[in-house]
């Protein structure tokens, strides 16, 4: 059976151009309505992003993983039926490993990642300012090194553009139910076994 997700007619081109003032409307709305979902999920609070990291509120990890299996599920169903192409960014493992260790740093220092953080912010939390500043320079400093960066660091254990299922050798028909029942069991037992 032919994958319809796989006719999406794909092209070489740079896709037509958006008016700035699109982008930016589209950008506050999105982000808007991102941020009030964080705030209404509870993950702007310091001390539950603070006791997700000490692993005695998993409310944050309920949070993503429930977003996992909407997304995964809404994203994968629309490119069966050919309404959208999936956006695949390589796999990098060099980068990705110091990358996610840096993030993992940062956020174990101030207990915010940028979008828990801008959330935050946006409730009150001032103590969150200083995490805001530390993301500003550390915008510019990747913006100036990133020909450096492109050169070396990103090369390392450059995989190309694969996917979890490509490389088990899996159906994505499968895989994509598969994976879903095993979050909707781990969330489960999470609410299940956790105090809180």
């Amino acid at each position: 059976m032919i994958d319809p997700g796989k006719a999406v007619k794909e092209s070489s081109a740079p896709p037509p151009g958006v008016p700035a003032g699109k982008k930016l409307v589209a950008a506050i709305i999105f982000g808007t309505a991102f941020g009030f979902l964080l705030q209404k999920g509870g993950v702007g609070k310091y001390n539950v992003l603070i006791g997700q990291l000490l692993l005695q509120d998993f409310t944050v990890a309920k949070v993503m993983m429930t977003a996992v299996v909407v997304g995964m599920i809404g994203v994968f169903t629309l490119h069966h039926f050919a309404k959208v192409n999936l956006d695949i960014h390589p796999t990098r493992i060099g980068a990705q490993i110091i990358g996610g260790a840096l993030f993992g740093i940062g956020f174990a220092l101030i207990a915010y990642c940028p979008g828990t953080g801008t959330a935050a912010l946006g409730q009150g939390s001032w103590d969150v300012l200083f995490g805001m500043a530390g993301l500003i320079a550390g915008s510019y400093l990747f913006a100036e090194m990133s020909a450096w960066l492109k050169r070396t660091v990103e090369t390392w254990g450059d995989k190309g553009k694969v996917m979890l299922p490509d490389l088990l050798h899996i159906p994505r028909g499968v895989f994509v139910p598969a994976f879903a029942l095993i979050m909707i069991i781990a969330l489960y037992a999470m609410e299940r076994f956790t105090i809180l």
